[in-house]
């Protein structure tokens, strides 16, 4: 009897020895290369909102409006980083709901060193939270291009909260988070609906409601320093490549393949930009070949990790011609006053972005040793169309309500916009006692 209790207890040990390389294997195992570039990644995405986006908004106003565009771009990124970190996130990614997330990940608990999120396994997830936190500050950072020049700074940081949690989270959720429009199949790789038909919708809808600048169409509105938004430009663009590829999640192939794709539609978007400006007003200015970039980068981005180089080319070029049509003929035929052409870059670029990535998303991109890939119309599937087509009319829909929700709660605490006088001395001064030197 005892022989056998010791030929039973080394069998257990034999057993328990064979099956721990399975409980290994089967663990999620964090790789230093992915984590690496994902940390380059989310330091190359935040730098594109500071200092990237607010040279670049920052150069296209008047001198009285400078820091006060600047402080948005700041503002922004210190309310809706905490924020995130405090519950956004875990609303966002964290649970399966088709609309909604749930409070799992509240103030990050649970989150260790070694924690992944099933969403990205081969990183921490305090990386993977960091990566994601970058994209909800760009994208509130954008609407304020939309009423710069006019809206009250404490109006624009109640908004920043606000909209945050009514029209951003939901979105991100629904998309990217195992929402609706994901488990529906929506193809968006790094932020046509989330962050750029979002942004763009968002800013339009506060324009309207706002109302056009003091002087808009009869007083010269032209920027102070163009070549602060040349500089904010580069920065955005190179910035663009931890946008696009880092939404990879890896270093890998995909990820290099979404960085050529998105370098190669700016450069499209700036020629054709710059080129009509050149056949319709016999100059080509250099706010229209930055312009024409950025319109480029917008519409890749959706699109970026699905499709091969050239046709990012091609993405570009569309997005030159389309989106220099609405800052320049349908602004003024409908004399509503984007300031900074947030819808008619992001809101246009996001929405063709979107519906283009349904036309030329390519197996040879998506496919892995799992997956056979995704294909788009033109590899003869047009139900993905369809589905890219839904994504972007909820996508609106959503957004103009939840703007217009969001503004009305705003208004009960806030003044939304600065007085004609305040107006006419300029932001700096009137909102924060500041100027810059004479």
């Amino acid at each position: 009897m005892r022989h056998s209790l010791i030929m039973g207890r080394i069998a257990a040990v034999v057993a328990a020895l064979a099956a721990t390389p399975a409980l290994a294997q089967d663990a999620p195992k964090i790789d230093g290369a992915d984590t690496a570039f994902m940390i380059v990644a989310t330091a190359l995405v935040l730098m594109m909102t500071l200092p990237g986006l607010a040279l670049f908004y920052s150069g296209m106003v008047r001198k009285k409006n400078v820091l006060a565009t600047m402080a948005q771009s700041l503002i922004a990124t210190a309310i809706v980083s905490l924020l995130w970190i405090g519950v956004a996130y875990s609303l966002t990614f964290s649970g399966d709901g088709a609309y909604i997330g749930d409070a799992a990940r509240v103030m990050l608990k649970g989150v260790g060193m070694d924690t992944v999120s099933p969403l990205a396994t081969t990183i921490p997830e305090i990386l993977f939270m960091a990566y994601q936190m970058t994209f909800a500050v760009i994208t509130c950072a954008l609407v304020g291009g939309s009423v710069a020049e006019r809206m009250k700074f404490s109006a624009f940081i109640l908004f920043c909260v606000v909209w945050l949690f009514i029209v951003y989270v939901p979105s991100a959720h629904w998309v990217w988070g195992g929402g609706f429009l994901q488990k529906m199949g929506l193809l968006d790789f790094a932020g046509g609906t989330v962050v750029h038909i979002n942004a763009g919708i968002a800013g339009l809808v506060c324009a309207l409601v706002l109302g056009n600048r003091v002087g808009f169409g009869r007083e010269n509105l032209s920027p102070f320093d163009l070549s602060l938004a040349v500089v904010g430009t580069g920065l955005l663009w190179v910035g663009w490549f931890g946008f696009n590829g880092g939404s990879a999640l890896g270093a890998n192939s995909r990820a290099v393949f979404a960085i050529v794709a998105t370098h190669l539609a700016a450069c499209a978007g700036a020629l054709v930009w710059s080129g009509l400006e050149w056949l319709q007003r016999g100059k080509p200015s250099v706010l229209g070949v930055i312009s024409g970039a950025v319109a480029g980068l917008g519409t890749i981005t959706p699109a970026s990790g699905y499709v091969l180089p050239w046709q990012g080319v091609v993405i570009g070029l569309i997005a030159g011609g389309v989106c220099y049509w609405f800052c320049t003929v349908a602004k003024h035929k409908f004399r509503y006053d984007d300031t900074l052409d947030v819808f008619g870059v992001h809101g246009v670029g996001g929405i063709m972005g979107t519906l283009l990535a349904g036309v030329f998303a390519t197996r040879a991109v998506t496919a892995s040793e799992s997956t056979p890939g995704v294909a788009g119309l033109l590899e003869g599937d047009p139900h993905q169309l369809v589905v890219q087509a839904i994504g972007v009319g909820v996508t609106v829909v959503w957004c103009v309500i939840g703007t217009l929700i969001t503004l009305k709660i705003v208004s009960l605490f806030a003044t939304l916009r600065v007085n004609s006088d305040d107006e006419r001395e300029g932001l700096d001064i009137a909102l924060h006692g500041e100027a810059l030197h004479q």
